[in-house]
């Protein structure tokens, strides 16, 4: 099992229609945050049985799909790291987390983020809140994907009722200009507002006059449409 099976398993599943739909979505035009990336046409769930199917390749041969100048060897790369971490024992995932921590910009679009950030970061930091700090670390990055990471790794404490992280880099990232960073803390709010809505609302109550607008959105997505109007009018 190699980096090169892998690759020529996606190309094979690929489209052209597909891959044109996919530069579209993730924004690859001249300016966009993913300019310049390229697609074979494969979509998430058929990079998931190719991840399960390979899962046990070796860490060099994942870094090479990490590399890749296709998003969805990369992709799969991220999915496989999941897989192993799943399966793996304590020195397994600390390893994963560690190489995942490494090569961290590589995740250099928000789908790679979002389907592995919380499946290792977060699952690892879980029960180790004495070393979170590197989430704070990469939410001062100045690069994007860190960035995101940072905050969409605490999905993994939210859904445990671990809402303290979340909340105070949110408040490192409120005034990000970027919309993937303002989509993904909305994003994590609302996760928190469904679990315990005070808690997002004491949030609301002190900073959705200074939130940037699309945050705010994200955030009171879930709220009946008159208290959302409360919010976007105040």
């Amino acid at each position: 099992m190699n980096f090169q099976a892998i690759k020529t398993e996606l190309k094979k599943q690929g489209t052209p229609e597909r891959a044109k739909s996919l530069s579209w979505f993730l924004k690859t035009g001249l300016g966009q945050y993913g300019y310049g990336d390229k697609f074979f046409g494969v979509v998430v769930p058929e990079q998931r049985i190719v991840a399960r199917k390979f899962w046990q390749i070796d860490l060099d041969e994942v870094e090479k799909l990490i590399y890749d100048e296709y998003h969805e060897c990369r992709l799969t790369g991220f999915l496989i790291l999941v897989e192993k971490f799943q399966k793996g024992d304590e020195r397994i995932k600390k390893q994963i987390y560690n190489f995942y921590l490494k090569h961290s910009k590589q995740t250099n679009n928000w789908d790679l983020v979002d389907l592995s950030a919380p499946k290792i970061v977060g699952a690892y930091l879980l029960n180790k809140k004495s070393e979170r700090k590197i989430l704070y670390k990469f939410a001062k990055s100045k690069n994007l994907w860190q960035k995101r990471i940072a905050v969409v790794a605490t999905y993994a404490f939210i859904k445990n009722k671990d809402f303290q992280d979340t909340l105070a880099i949110s408040e490192i990232l409120l005034y990000d200009k970027h919309d993937l960073i303002q989509k993904a803390v909305g994003w994590m709010l609302r996760e928190i507002g469904k679990i315990d809505v005070a808690v997002l609302e004491n949030f609301l109550v002190e900073y959705h006059k200074v939130m940037p607008r699309t945050m705010l959105r994200y955030a009171i997505e879930k709220f009946a449409e008159k208290k959302r109007r409360v919010y976007l009018t105040k």
